[in-house]
């Protein structure tokens, strides 16, 4: 897999990053053994980018991950590490105070120096004058200290990344991390990549199953897609799974197709999962996506094509 540049940091990433949510058992338990294995398999197929949070099964994501790239041996240079700070399983806290005790709690369970991207964690759910007025700044002196060589806001609604980014110094915030807006089913971050440009900010983004909707087994009860979205996207899996093709798939690959988009993040908990990702990256490099079928699947996404939902709090 070919490396891609984010942004103006001068990190290289793989397009295909690895999600460490899993790691936290948030969907079922993983045995450290199948972890490590996990992780050091991604380390050998050339991904070299590793996404996690405090949040993330209460801490538990942090702790494995660090544990798994010890055990893998790898120089650090040859590894991005971003991790989050300001959404806990207790609650929201972008408190200067918190945020500032929270990188150092992260590079502990991490066992790392240093950070290479710090995120404000869904920031939807406070104020955003709060992270304009008090946690970018405390982030800035968190990156001049070297505990996160970059910095980062993460959330669902794009009107919080041109809030935040027209009203903080230029250069204060480095990337985004976008989620469930560049998929099959919603292209919606597609419009926001040309401010994002002019602002020097590099892009990534989560979620290209549209945590769930876009596989064959669908998406867990609680899923906050409204009802419509949900019967589109069982019929698009369905259609793939009648011609003996899988939607997983073809939806994986289809968010790998924009170069602006850095890296796409997917939650992976065995070597298994890396391989078959790491394959439609490859597949799609060399072969190129199956058009015909990408076609009928937007076809059947079509009345639904960006519909999304609500997250947060009501911004004043």
């Amino acid at each position: 897999m070919e490396l891609r540049e984010l942004g103006a940091t001068g990190l290289r990433v793989s397009p295909v990053g690895f999600g460490a949510s899993p790691l936290g058992h948030v969907f079922g338990d993983v045995p450290r053994d199948v972890a490590r294995a996990a992780v050091r398999r991604a380390l050998d197929l050339g991904i070299n980018f590793f996404d996690t949070s405090p949040y993330y099964g209460g801490t538990v994501s942090e702790s494995v991950l660090g544990d798994c790239l010890r055990a893998a041996g790898v120089p650090r240079d040859r590894f991005v590490v971003a991790t989050k700070c300001g959404r806990y399983r207790e609650g929201f806290d972008f408190s200067a105070a918190r945020v500032t005790r929270s990188v150092d709690e992260s590079l502990a369970r991490l066992g790392l120096d240093y950070v290479d991207i710090l995120h404000c964690h869904d920031i939807e759910f406070t104020d955003l004058d709060q992270i304009v007025n008090e946690t970018i700044p405390v982030l800035q002196k968190i990156k001049e200290s070297g505990k996160a060589r970059f910095i980062g806001i993460t959330g669902l609604p794009l009107s919080i990344y041109t809030y935040v980014l027209d009203r903080v110094p230029p250069g204060s915030v480095d990337v985004i991390l976008s989620y469930c807006h560049y998929g099959i089913n919603d292209t919606a971050l597609v419009d926001l990549l040309p401010y994002l440009k002019s602002k020097g900010v590099g892009v990534i983004s989560a979620s290209p199953l549209a945590m769930g909707l876009l596989t064959d087994n669908g998406p867990p009860e609680w899923h906050p897609a409204p009802k419509e979205l949900k019967l589109a996207c069982r019929a698009a899996a369905d259609h793939c799974k009648k011609k003996g093709k899988n939607i997983t798939k073809l939806a994986m690959q289809y968010s790998l197709m924009n170069n602006e988009i850095s890296t796409v993040l997917v939650g992976m908990n065995s070597p298994e999962q890396v391989e078959e990702n790491v394959a439609a990256a490859i597949e799609l490099s060399t072969s190129g996506i199956d058009k015909e079928l990408l076609h009928e699947v937007e076809a059947i996404l079509e009345p639904v094509k960006n519909m999304t939902w609500s997250s947060g709090i009501e911004q004043a």
